[in-house]
């Protein structure tokens, strides 16, 4: 009998060995395989992408040194430095190699990392997804399913209800911009009615505290629609306060812009929107690293209409969640804005430094 008993015992040290490895494996990996489907699965029919096929000989001499170095050896280009890293233009992004459609603008956001971020793929018959288990750590890889170019990788800590976040190389990337909207849309929809070709001459300001002004006003001067920003003070009771005063948390007032647009261009449901992706509206009194009522969240509306559509955007934001806290920002009338000093009115043009936390 000693033999089976030998035996038995083997077997269950194995099989408690395996599960011990198992376990072990899923708790340093995060996981212990993708969740994402990859592409050779047929999703609800979709007709697949049809591949590319080129030599690395071939890819060099299409692709500059850092586009084959990311797209080709599974590189990553330099947090914060990408071009599209701070871009917020209408329009569609693809692959740099191929040309295969990834991502609208819709879906891109602020995730504050350093690179593109989209909450999800234009469409996922041109996405593929592979297990990476690099640097110690187990990640998901996206390639573009056309050419199976290096995009970069998805996480899980994106916006709800989804919380994708696909953190993209902007060197992998290129952008269409979207076709202008016609003129006559925008009237049927109760806008200025204007000739094709011509602007409306009716613009709009919208007044928002988002943190350090210095990084807030440059991400709304790259938003299509936007003619012009100016930082200052706002909230506050002291009149014509400086900056000095304004950081001595005395005066009550809030680092803000003041933004003219174009309402044939964006509306402002939009800019609150953008408002809400550029910083965190649930950090009380803060903003990242810069504490201090300053910095506090504020959309300052200047009519009715203004405060009714800051309102139901925000109201949506928290019935679907899509911040895991409690939403702290005050919708509060504007009152008088002070304009900041020269030298931070397009700070980040003048001094091509990335500040504050964005």
């Amino acid at each position: 009998m000693r033999s089976p008993i030998k035996m038995m015992i083997l077997t269950l040290s194995l099989f408690l060995g395996w599960a011990g490895w198992a376990g072990l494996n899923a708790l340093l990996n995060g996981r212990p395989e993708s969740t994402y489907a990859p592409l050779s699965e047929d999703k609800g029919g979709q007709t697949m992408a049809q591949k590319i096929e080129k030599s690395d000989k071939e890819w060099k001499t299409e692709l500059t040194p850092e586009q084959f170095k990311v797209m080709r050896q599974c590189g990553t280009e330099p947090p914060f430095s990408g071009k599209y890293n701070d871009f917020y233009e209408k329009g569609t992004y693809l692959c740099a190699a191929c040309g295969a459609p990834l991502f609208s603008s819709g879906t891109k956001y602020d995730h504050g990392t350093g690179w593109p971020s989209f909450m999800g793929p234009l469409s996922e018959k041109n996405i593929e997804y592979r297990d990476d288990n690099s640097l110690m750590m187990h990640r998901v890889e996206v390639r573009c399913a056309v050419c199976g170019a290096h995009l970069g990788h998805i996480f899980d800590d994106g916006p709800a209800p989804a919380k994708s976040h696909f953190c993209i190389n902007s060197v992998a990337l290129n952008f269409v911009p979207a076709a202008p909207a016609k003129t006559e849309n925008f009237a049927a929809a109760g806008g200025p009615s204007v000739k094709d070709g011509e602007r409306a001459s009716k613009t709009e300001t919208a007044t928002f505290a988002a943190g350090c002004f210095w990084g807030v006003e440059y991400k709304f001067g790259q938003v299509k629609g936007v003619l012009s920003t100016v930082v200052g003070y706002s909230g506050g009771r002291t009149k014509n306060p400086t900056y000095k005063d304004v950081c001595s948390s005395t005066t009550g007032h809030a680092e803000s812009i003041q933004v003219t647009f174009d309402p044939s261009q964006i509306s402002y449901d939009e800019l609150v929107r953008k408002f809400f992706s550029f910083h965190d509206p649930t950090q009380l009194n803060r903003q990242g690293p810069d504490v201090g009522t300053q910095y506090r969240s504020v959309i300052f509306y200047g009519n009715e209409g203004q405060k009714k559509i800051a309102g139901q955007v925000k109201a949506e934001f928290e019935k679907k969640g899509i911040f895991k806290k409690r939403v702290v920002t005050e919708i509060i009338p504007a009152g008088e804005f002070f304009k900041a000093e020269e030298n931070h009115q397009k700070y980040y043009e003048k001094n091509k430094i990335k500040s504050c936390s964005f």
